[in-house]
């Protein structure tokens, strides 16, 4: 079966719509994914891909914000493509599409540089949600896996952050209240408007914050900061 889509022609007047490229060996799983996102205005599929290498051969052609992708894929897996695809410029968010059984394999996604997780049985506004997260920048974090997922990461004493030395702690001594306050929210894995509806402070506040945390701790990520949040304790 041919699972090349129709050639992509960028529409001037889309400007501010969310490409996503959709990458999933089951043929069902990507219709199912494209039938949510079509209900999402501001969210387009421009490319579907049966496996990795047709995914990172796609987003190397054509314009793409956001590619949801699944492991276990024949030809090049997951892991491979997400490797490739977040060495792109300008290269995609990376949202790994995963199941309960596949905690080992998002730690090793992650550690490559994916944006976050999300399960596969996840509701349509869950989905449309982490999509437009991904796309402005967020950890895409699904609740029912993080907590075994950061638990996993910090037995495995895998890379934490861009920068690794010193203890949690230390890494953690030069932010404000507020910075330690968002970065305990990181780590229960909500998005910005979330943090900012909790501490009552606006969005372009949380993503400073945020921007802030990231340089101070040496973090390489959201996913990373909020890995190091659990490590040091912070709990929301």
């Amino acid at each position: 079966m041919n699972t090349t889509p129709p050639a992509y022609t960028p529409d001037p007047h889309d400007k501010a719509r969310i490409r996503v490229l959709l990458a999933d060996d089951e043929e069902m799983i990507r219709h199912g994914v494209r039938l949510i996102l079509r209900h999402a205005e501001d969210i387009e599929v421009v490319a579907e891909a049966a496996n990795g290498a047709e995914a990172v051969e796609m987003a190397g052609r054509q314009p793409v914000d956001v590619a949801l992708v699944d492991i276990r894929m024949p030809v090049l897996d997951g892991l491979a493509a997400i490797e490739r695809l977040v060495l792109l410029d300008p290269g995609p968010q990376v949202v790994m599409l995963t199941t309960f059984g596949d905690e080992e394999n998002v730690t090793r996604a992650l550690h490559a540089g994916a944006s976050g997780f999300l399960l596969k049985d996840e509701g349509p506004q869950e989905l449309i949600n982490a999509v437009r997260a991904a796309a402005a920048g967020d950890a895409v974090l699904s609740p029912g896996v993080t907590g075994h997922v950061v638990k996993r990461m910090l037995q495995g004493g895998g890379r934490i952050g861009a920068a690794t030395t010193g203890t949690p702690d230390q890494r953690l001594a030069a932010l404000t209240d507020r910075e330690r306050e968002v970065l305990t929210l990181l780590g229960a894995g909500l998005p910005n408007l979330e943090i900012g509806r909790r501490l009552d402070i606006g969005l372009g506040t949380v993503k400073t914050h945020v921007g802030r945390i990231l340089e101070k701790t040496g973090t390489g990520s959201r996913v990373q900061a909020a890995l190091l949040a659990h490590q040091a304790g912070l709990t929301a």
